[in-house]
């Protein structure tokens, strides 16, 4: 087995989130190669700054380089379908940001580029891997909560609250035609999917756009970016800003899902609370080393991430001891463990605890079930049929057993 420190892979993408991946790449022992730029000049600059030996000129010297076993695909949307499948298509393995592609026709070639490739394939939803929600997962799936009956929550943050916020997000044909949903939306639907192993089978959905125009600045504008530009361009906005959705689950649960970016002063709040027929359990984004436990007829816990306290997916997440704070970046960590240990082995396992591009396709899928109840205002079914949407493995045991 080749060892991890052996391993040498390469970023597409110098923001924020390109940023984070090499940091994270780094601290689990993976040499980074290079990186790529939007640019030949801001890829340079931004390699400097991070210290990476290699700046690409382009996404073709990426492909030919000899050295790069594993790409990070952290592009803008429009471009992970082309990108991640010409990673594959030289050979290499690829991780790629959600959402994975624009479309789930999109997604789907993906699906099969993986499967006919051999390569370890995964997509972005680091989520998951906080301790906290690695150890809910064991504890459902051995009916710890009993039969799970409703799941509830919210994803809110404020970045784009005011009309002079600008990022390549509020651009349909680089983000996509669902904005919140497909950007921060698509983490709570996944998260919750993995926790409960019940994958969403229908949806009603209302989303609405509040800020009808934005400034766009005229130069480039960083993720998260707060400083306000004086030379615009006045944009109109089709994309939603926020989103209310009832959701159906295999097993018969339902489900509510509130998203938004413009709610003031929730800078990154993802919360669900999932109730059982024995207990519930709670988890907050803002409070991540927390896990509510609800009883009926006992006084309620609270569990702190402590590996000590926690099952073995749990432990295996978490990098400190309790009382050490963890936290977004440290989820990035612990998901490459669970991938580069994969790609050591030099093939996927049969059921990854990471999101494999099966996982990104599905929620494509109830992402355009989505949109189309939001355009048709009534409930739509999620068309997952197994010929062109491979189940994800996270929920098939789910869906083996249930009926519709």
């Amino acid at each position: 087995m080749t060892r991890v420190a052996d391993i040498r892979a390469a970023v597409i993408g110098t923001g924020f989130i390109g940023t984070v991946h090499v940091e994270a790449l780094r601290r689990i022992g993976v040499q980074v190669r290079g990186v790529l730029g939007s640019s030949a000049e801001r890829g340079a600059a931004r390699a400097t700054q991070l210290g990476v030996a290699k700046a690409y000129p382009s996404f073709e010297a990426l492909l030919a380089d000899p050295e790069v076993d594993v790409v990070h695909v952290t592009s803008p949307n429009n471009l992970h379908v082309a990108q991640a499948g010409a990673v594959l298509a030289a050979g290499k393995h690829v991780v790629c940001e959600k959402p994975l592609a624009m479309t789930a026709a999109e997604s789907a070639t993906l699906v099969e580029a993986a499967a006919r490739s051999g390569r370890v394939n995964a997509v972005n939803f680091n989520i998951r891997f906080y301790p906290l929600n690695q150890h809910l997962r064991e504890e459902v799936a051995a009916g710890a909560l009993g039969d799970v009956r409703f799941v509830t929550g919210h994803y809110f943050q404020d970045w784009l609250l005011h009309d002079t916020d600008w990022n390549w997000r509020l651009e349909p044909d680089k983000g996509g035609s669902l904005r919140a949903v497909g950007d921060i939306g698509s983490h709570w639907l996944d998260l919750t999917t993995f926790i409960t192993g019940q994958p969403v089978v229908a949806v009603m959905a209302d989303l609405a756009t509040f800020v009808g125009a934005r400034q766009e600045p005229r130069g480039p504008v960083e993720t998260f970016a707060t400083e306000r530009a004086k030379d615009t361009v006045t944009r109109p906005m089709s994309t939603e800003d926020v989103a209310t959705i009832l959701l159906r689950f295999a097993n018969g649960a339902r489900g509510s899902l509130a998203v938004s970016q413009i709610s003031a002063g929730r800078k990154n709040s993802l919360r669900y609370e999932i109730d059982g027929s024995e207990a519930a359990a709670a988890w907050d984004s803002e409070r991540p080393e927390e896990l509510w436990i609800g009883h009926r007829d006992r006084p309620n816990e609270l569990l702190l991430r402590n590996p000590a306290l926690m099952g073995p997916a749990g432990k295996a997440a978490a990098a400190l001891p309790g009382g050490h704070v963890e936290g977004f970046g440290d989820t990035f960590g612990a998901l490459f463990r669970a991938i580069y240990a994969d790609i050591a082995a030099g093939r996927p396992a049969v059921r990854p605890p990471y999101a494999t591009f099966a996982d990104g396709h599905d929620e494509m899928l109830v992402n355009d079930a989505i949109a189309e109840s939001a355009r048709l205002a009534r409930w739509v079914d999620v068309a997952r049929e197994p010929a062109a949407a491979p189940v994800p493995s996270s929920a098939r045991p789910a869906l083996e057993g249930a009926s519709r």
